[in-house]
């Protein structure tokens, strides 16, 4: 790769890099310091990697450093189990946009990726597996998991409008 390839590549998958993370640990200075250190990977790593994967590269790289970061979390701190995840939510509230990141955030972390990634960034089940490292078969059933969860999660959509 060229260093006029590693540019673009920096303008046309940097932001949506950065709301992938972002997405999956709600916090704006980590999902900045992990795109950062995927870039900094791929720049050690440029004369080796060809343009045409870097996408899927720097996706499947800061996936995999924000796995290293969560792990490393919870080594440091004790989480107490939350069982708020089996509520359904009831109420009378119009912003979609709310609920739906609520819904979202209380998944599991693999179907969560997988449904941000599928979803949002609009990847086929043979590229998320890629960069999850799981199987195609095992990115489908987290999916299908993971929208079950959120159809559970928001109940009828009478009831959010």
């Amino acid at each position: 790769m060229t260093v006029r390839e590693y540019n673009r590549s920096v303008e046309e998958y940097a932001d949506s890099v950065y709301r992938f993370i972002r997405g999956n640990l709600k916090d704006e200075d980590r999902a900045n310091d992990i795109v950062q250190d995927s870039y900094e990977k791929l720049w050690r790593h440029v004369a080796e990697i060809e343009y045409s994967v870097v996408k899927s590269w720097l996706f499947s790289t800061a996936y995999h450093t924000m796995i290293d970061v969560i792990r490393k979390e919870k080594r440091m701190t004790t989480l107490e189990e939350s069982y708020e995840n089996n509520l359904i939510y009831e109420s009378q509230y119009s912003d979609l946009n709310e609920i739906l990141h609520t819904a979202i955030e209380r998944l599991p972390d693999q179907q969560r990726t997988s449904v941000l990634l599928r979803d949002y960034e609009g990847y086929s089940y043979k590229e998320i597996g890629e960069i999850t490292g799981q199987t195609e078969a095992q990115v489908k059933i987290n999916i299908y998991r993971g929208r079950l969860a959120l159809k559970s999660f928001i109940g009828k959509i009478e009831t959010v409008l």
